[in-house]
């Protein structure tokens, strides 16, 4: 018999966390998750415990007896999200060292500057232009560090989330309004400017793939996920109006220079005004390495993964079971 394997998810009521959970689950792992809220009602038999990512005792004591912690944890509604990011982790380094278990972390394009576009690799130079650029840099140099003294992480490097469950991402904030039918759409990108998407449950599938190869894997393994990859920035464009069955929906443009007036006074608008360099340009990982080691990508097709996207968001109806 196969022995059992837990994977204490951090952030499992997020997307990535979500999404990276239900696929662990579906491969025969057991899912501890920790939140900050009441532990809700789950159908899938996962175990909650109540506790808090900046609280270094509670992921110890959480993470005994894992094989992966899944560090897919923000703070709460991106609030100091400079000031609290590299504590989560080192927190969840200490959790990993007590454990022996290895860390998984969605990794994002945010490291790289325009010196590395069009096309990323697993060695481009990381020279990040922004703010959050230079702190996911500083987070995952934290864990090459921590492999040098045996603890094992496995990044994976996606770009923009989509999916079901993806409130925090540019799909349900920039393009459509959750909840209400698709209207209109507000294009961040330019009309011609390649982009790359990711659904969020091929994300998960990526992972749940990796770790059945886990003996496989160096100490401090990454790889790049191409995932959708929009080359005319027109394609998701195209497919949200052919699920919609509108071929008409209005198409306006993201009011950067409004973003970029309110961005000293507000957080939010700060955090999204920084990302306009990747709207402005190509940007396209390559997955290479990713498919030369799982011999394929986890791939949903675009009609399929955009109508289950505006299902979950409330925007289209759900289709009968």
């Amino acid at each position: 018999m196969t022995p059992t394997r837990t994977a204490l998810v951090l952030g499992a009521t997020g997307g990535i966390g979500h999404e990276t959970a239900t696929a662990l689950a579906r491969h025969g792992w057991t899912i501890r998750a920790l939140t900050r809220h009441t532990p809700p009602h789950d159908p899938n038999g996962w175990t909650w415990i109540q506790g808090d990512a900046m609280n270094p005792e509670a992921i110890r004591t959480a993470a005994q007896d894992a094989q992966v912690i899944v560090h897919a944890v923000n703070p709460p509604g991106y609030r100091q999200w400079a000031q609290l990011v590299l504590p989560m982790i080192d927190h969840t380094l200490q959790a990993a060292r007590a454990s022996g278990a290895r860390i998984l972390l969605p990794g994002t394009i945010y490291n790289y500057g325009p010196d590395a576009y069009p096309v990323l690799r697993e060695d481009s130079p990381q020279r990040a232009t922004s703010r959050k650029g230079r702190i996911r840099i500083a987070l995952e140099q934290k864990l090459q560090a921590a492999a040098r003294d045996g603890v094992a992480s496995l990044t994976v490097r996606f770009g923009d989330f989509f999916g079901p469950r993806s409130g925090n991402s540019w799909f349900a904030q920039g393009l459509v309004t959750p909840g209400q039918p698709v209207r209109t759409l507000t294009l961040p990108g330019r009309r011609g400017v390649g982009h790359s998407w990711t659904y969020l449950p091929d994300a998960g599938e990526t992972f749940a793939r990796l770790l059945k190869r886990e003996h496989e894997l160096d100490r401090y393994a990454h790889f790049h996920f191409r995932g959708h990859w929009d080359a005319d920035g027109q394609q998701m464009i195209r497919t949200i109006q052919r699920v919609t069955g509108h071929a008409a929906l209005k198409v306006r443009p993201l009011p950067w220079f409004a973003l970029g007036l309110a961005a000293p006074f507000n957080e939010t608008a700060r955090e999204l005004y920084a990302t306009r360099a990747l709207w402005r340009a190509p940007v396209e990982l390559d997955h290479s390495r990713l498919v030369q080691f799982l011999g394929a990508e986890p791939h949903t097709p675009w009609d399929a993964a955009v109508r289950t996207t505006l299902e979950g968001l409330g925007c289209l109806p759900a289709r009968p079971a």
